[in-house]
């Protein structure tokens, strides 16, 4: 997995490439930890992303949790169709916002 951040004002891009899984979901969580409390909004661009096991998904369920108390939008996006598929099967796509 690999992660990239980028900035806009407090507005906060995390690309991430290859596959969340096992093994990589506890750095992609610590990657948005880390980050917490410097944005005001935070979009994960999954455009290169190949693959998403349930610990990534958990991942993006924690997020949601942390976030929504503080009203703090979180998006996905450019996600592909399989990780699209992967997400509504899960039923993840009635409380994430995915574009």
């Amino acid at each position: 997995m690999n992660v990239e951040k980028i900035y806009n004002d407090k507005e906060l891009t995390i690309k991430v490439d290859n596959q969340i899984d096992t093994v990589t979901a506890p750095d992609f969580e610590n990657e948005i930890n880390n980050e917490m409390g410097k944005f005001d909004s935070l979009i994960l661009d999954f455009e290169n992303l190949e693959y998403i096991s349930s610990a990534g998904l958990r991942v993006l369920i924690m997020t949601q949790k942390k976030l929504q108390p503080h009203s703090i939008p979180f998006t996905i996006i450019n996600s592909p169709d399989m990780i699209k598929d992967i997400i509504k099967v899960s039923g993840l796509d009635n409380i994430l916002d995915i574009q």
